[in-house]
């Protein structure tokens, strides 16, 4: 996973002009953007594999912050499949400057990243405020949130493959693209419906959300064996970490994981 990451921090940096392919660039440039481009899905392969197998070799829960992990691990699989669509010179000539882009970046910014974020809320709020989100509202925002993304960034790239540029505001009927359109305008509704539900969430939960304790999560990590929030001197004794799993250790000191490491 380290070396996955760092390969990609590595690539990265010679990925850039594959937003260029349109400009006329020589068949060498191309050529080299083309390679590289390619080459960062190895890495980025072995991360989502390393993920999964982590999964995998685990006990599921299916609270909302591991729902919004496994919508963003699927989401960030499909993002980077069209990405290397787009690496392809030929295929970004055809559809450079379109929706379909447009979609492809929306996978990655909202589909990825922000999925991530929420989960990363759900499952620290309790650490940082010392109360619970509600289970049940979080279950309302990832759901609608789910179906108005897809909604919205599924049929982005239909439009997009019927040549429908990006940066217009209008366009002419019979083009094909209303019924498309449309659909991704009801998916976005489903989408602010659903960060509302997460704000209601937010706030009412600091007010009046069920109080967290030290550990919610049965974790294994260190962090939670201290209160929530911490104490602003974290640990009153520095603990003493001896596997990958310390607060299990703590918890079960009869079976420490050490043993097994």
């Amino acid at each position: 996973m380290v070396a996955a990451t760092v390969s990609i921090g590595f690539i990265s940096l010679s990925v850039w002009a594959h937003h260029l392919f349109t400009i006329g660039m020589t068949s060498y440039v191309n050529a080299f953007f083309v390679a590289s481009t390619a080459a960062i899905a190895v890495p980025t392969g072995i991360k989502i594999f390393n993920w999964v197998a982590t999964m995998w070799g685990g006990k599921i829960i299916f609270k909302v912050p591991m729902m919004f992990c496994i919508a963003f691990l699927c989401q960030f699989l499909v993002a980077g499949l069209t990405g290397i669509m787009l690496a392809m010179a030929p295929f970004d000539w055809q559809l450079g400057n379109s929706y379909f882009v447009v979609a492809h970046f929306h996978y990655v910014i909202l589909g990825a990243i922000v999925f991530a974020v929420f989960a990363g809320t759900y499952y620290w709020y309790p650490k940082v405020t010392g109360r619970m989100l509600n289970e049940t509202l979080g279950r309302w925002h990832f759901w609608l949130f789910l179906i108005g993304f897809h909604l919205t960034f599924d049929f982005m790239h239909i439009p997009g493959l019927l040549g429908m540029p990006r940066r217009i505001y209008t366009y002419e009927a019979s083009r094909g693209w209303e019924f498309w359109n449309l659909i991704i305008s009801i998916g976005v509704v489903f989408q602010i419906l659903g960060v509302l539900m997460w704000v209601i969430n937010v706030v009412g939960s600091y007010f009046k959300g069920d109080i967290a304790g030290s550990d919610p999560w049965d974790a294994w990590t260190l962090e939670w064996s201290i209160g929530s929030p911490p104490p602003e001197y974290n640990y009153a004794e520095i603990p003493v970490v001896r596997s990958r799993r310390p607060l299990w250790d703590l918890k079960h000191p009869e079976d420490p994981d050490w043993k097994y490491e």
